[in-house]
């Protein structure tokens, strides 16, 4: 999914919703901060989403811009609508920390997206294969901070094991990152 196409389902959504507050927790949500994110972090054709206002409306959603909806069928890609109980294990906080992204087109509809740190933590903590992935690529890429996942990751509502077993696998990947980076090779001069 690009910017754009995430800027359309957000006008899409609103209007199906009627709430001109859309507020997008899936791996997109990293298109709000970092508009030309690498293509191994848009890969997914799917933006998970709820009404800010009237979370109740998010069937509304689904069933209007869902997976195998004429929207879908049309654009190649889709809303899913969720709960804001999708994000239940999500760092403290993480609503203050939502990144808008604003679409000034005809209903100009504001989507609230999780920012990046707090999104590659909601990953870490579903634990999916495509999470992990997605967490791995962003810390590759740089877009997310050691010290800042440390201290959101310490207010996640989540077992001591569970937080351990994601700080190794943080800490495994920043390794792994920093020696990347090294071995790659620099232009003459630098």
């Amino acid at each position: 999914m690009t910017r754009g196409e995430l800027e359309h389902v957000i006008r899409a959504c609103a209007e199906v919703a009627q709430d001109d507050d859309i507020v997008v927790l899936g791996s997109q949500a990293i298109l709000a901060q970092y508009p030309d994110a690498p293509a191994s972090l848009r890969a997914s054709v799917e933006a998970d989403v709820y009404p800010r206002n009237h979370p109740e409306r998010a069937d509304l959603i689904d069933g209007n811009l869902g997976e195998l909806s004429l929207f879908h069928e049309t654009h190649g890609y889709y809303a899913h609508g969720v709960g804001p109980e999708t994000a239940s294990m999500a760092p403290d906080g993480w609503q203050d920390r939502l990144v808008p992204v604003c679409t000034p087109m005809t209903r100009g509809a504001t989507g609230w997206c999780m920012e990046a740190n707090d999104l590659v933590l909601a990953k870490c903590a579903a634990g999916r294969e495509k999470d992990l992935h997605f967490a791995r690529e962003a810390i590759r890429h740089r877009l997310v901070r050691p010290d800042v996942l440390e201290t959101r990751l310490a207010t996640m509502p989540l077992v001591d094991e569970t937080r351990e077993s994601i700080a190794r696998f943080l800490a495994a990947e920043f390794a792994r990152s920093a020696v990347e980076s090294a071995d790659e090779p620099r232009p003459p001069g630098a």
